[in-house]
């Protein structure tokens, strides 16, 4: 397994709908039902309001991440690997290497996810903590490790 990152581009945006299409439709389904139009055009705004990346396990697209830098933190979104790649240890090392960064500049990261989704399992095994949440969605903060590069307690 060889796990990169590259920039989207605007011939990814398909493949980034089905990926979100494919591993958070069920947890939106279940709730709402999918409605095809309006989480296209839900996808279009974030495409193009967001920094979107293409999860690459070598040259094969796997997934997608948006990491966004803030003044204050970094966002963390829009994190979808297919369903064949999850489960494998993909998302612990894309997220690692977005808090060792964040890290590096004294940044909390920030994150939402809707409450039914166990990605939650994820976040709460990296430091994530639950700072307020919605009837729907969890927020939270991963605060910057004082043990990190370039940090002083």
């Amino acid at each position: 397994m060889s796990i990169r990152l590259r920039p989207a581009q605007e011939s990814d945006f398909d493949f980034a709908f089905d990926t979100k299409q494919k591993a958070l439709g069920p947890y939106v389904a279940a709730r709402w039902g999918w409605n095809h139009a309006r989480q296209l055009a839900i996808h279009r705004t974030r495409w193009t309001e967001r920094p979107w990346l293409i999860i690459l396990d070598d040259t094969q697209p796997i997934g997608t991440v948006s990491i966004g830098d803030a003044e204050d933190h970094v966002r963390f979104g829009e994190f979808y690997l297919l369903p064949e790649h999850q489960r494998k240890g993909i998302g612990s090392i894309i997220l690692r290497s977005t808090l060792q960064n964040a890290d590096a500049h004294g940044l909390p990261v920030k994150l939402e996810y809707l409450k039914w989704n166990p990605v939650g399992s994820l976040y709460q095994r990296h430091g994530f903590i639950v700072t307020s949440e919605s009837d729907t969605h969890y927020f939270l903060v991963r605060p910057p490790s004082l043990h990190s590069p370039g940090l002083t307690e």
